[in-house]
């Protein structure tokens, strides 16, 4: 069986289906606003469905017949027809046996007894279950994005006498690109400048600064620390240290687990069967029941039909490994794929680089000895010489306090 995710902005025709991302906390943003569409099917639907349970118990009199169909049909529509659609669009796709057809077989067939509160219901439940699942995901997604942040938005490549600012990816081999204190360096390639100083935290977890002379190699993703260089690229940006990481995460969750895989071909055998056997519990009591009562045996076997549904299984496990993937991603840890999180429970030893990963990696000065020179004065001149340098231990010097005295440069 195969999985397919549910477009849950079907939901609602008006919601639109590329607005903008916006991770802050403005209510009246295109997210805020696209979040309340999606989730106004399952309220609408919730609602009608109470009203309508309510009315059945008070036994209200106008209540009956056509009125209750279409009341339950007005409240089964909106959670009910994506699912429909979906199910619809595998068998065109010559995939008989999915989660969506047996739903729709379900709760289609729950309608056709009469049992119209049951059948609102399991869509109902099947369309929150989503929305928790699409939750899970935007967070996920959101705390890999946070990590790829390391990304350089643009290089300043030389170009007709003049810098231009360019995407990374339209970058040749051998231009020539500047690199100011703090950016980025967008591309690969070898240090033109006398010697530059960088941080390669993003690329390699080290937060003491790399510093470099000129010939040497300099890796995109690194941040310049020290005056402005210029490097001459060596790597195409899709061939660099960089982009390398940037598809591993992405393509991350592609690499699936052995238990993945193995939920994937049980369901492509088990969702049949489930099929089949609640077609035989339909029928076969006939020949051996004495008081068979066709509609009661059918609703039996779509009762059958929706506690034997694979979705549990088929979308936990993946979404599990999917947030465990996100987790990861948000504390700074990149996997290769989904199986390396199996892997995990037999590690037994773990042996890690300690600065800046099981320390914070920030310089601090512990104390300062001098010869022949009083502190206040040799500090005065050590802050005047490292004042404008952006240089973390440059940092740690403009940070260092004796005794609570601060100095002034």
């Amino acid at each position: 069986m195969k999985k397919k995710k549910l477009n849950l902005r079907d939901l609602n025709k008006t919601s639109s289906d590329n607005h903008k991302r916006n991770d802050g906390h403005n209510h009246s943003s295109p997210e805020s606003i696209g979040k309340f569409k999606i989730y106004v099917p399952a309220i609408f639907s919730f609602v009608m469905l109470i009203i309508g349970i309510a009315m059945d118990y008070f036994d209200v009199a106008f209540f009956k017949d056509w009125i209750r169909i279409v009341w339950y049909a007005v409240a089964y529509l909106p959670v009910g027809f994506p699912v429909i659609k979906e199910g619809w669009n595998s068998i065109k796709n010559g995939d008989f046996f999915t989660e969506f057809l047996l739903m729709s077989i379900a709760t289609i067939g729950a309608f056709a007894i009469g049992e119209y509160p049951e059948g609102v219901a399991v869509m109902l439940f099947y369309a929150v279950g989503e929305l928790f699942q699409s939750a899970a995901v935007k967070r996920a997604k959101r705390s890999i994005k946070a990590l790829l942040d390391v990304r350089p938005n643009e290089a300043l490549v030389y170009r007709n006498n003049n810098y231009v600012s360019v995407n990374p990816e339209t970058v040749a081999i051998g231009e020539k690109v500047q690199v100011r204190v703090g950016e980025k360096i967008p591309l690969d390639g070898i240090l033109l400048s006398e010697k530059g100083s960088f941080n390669t935290a993003a690329l390699t977890g080290e937060s003491k600064p790399d510093t470099i002379a000129k010939g040497e190699k300099v890796f995109a993703g690194s941040i310049n620390l020290d005056g402005v260089i210029e490097i001459e690229t060596t790597k195409e940006f899709k061939d660099s240290s960089i982009a390398r990481i940037l598809d591993m995460v992405q393509n991350a969750t592609a690499r699936k687990s052995k238990t993945e895989l193995f939920i994937r071909k049980f369901a492509r055998i088990y969702t049949p069967i489930v099929v089949f056997l609640a077609i035989g519990l339909t029928f076969l009591p006939y020949f051996f029941v004495d008081d068979y009562v066709f509609n009661d045996w059918l609703y039996r076997a779509l009762i059958f039909l929706v506690i034997s549904c694979p979705c549990a299984l088929v979308i936990s496990i993946p979404l599990g490994y999917f947030g465990g993937l996100g987790a990861a991603s948000k504390n700074g840890i990149l996997f290769k794929g989904a199986s390396f999180l199996d892997e995990m429970t037999r590690i037994t030893t773990v042996v890690m680089d300690k600065t800046g990963t099981v320390t914070k990696g920030v310089f601090k000065i512990k104390e300062i000895k001098t010869i022949d020179w009083d502190e206040p004065e040799f500090m005065k001149y050590l802050m005047a010489m490292e004042e404008q340098s952006t240089h973390p231990i440059a940092k740690a010097i403009m940070e260092y306090k004796a005794d609570g005295e601060d100095f002034q440069a």
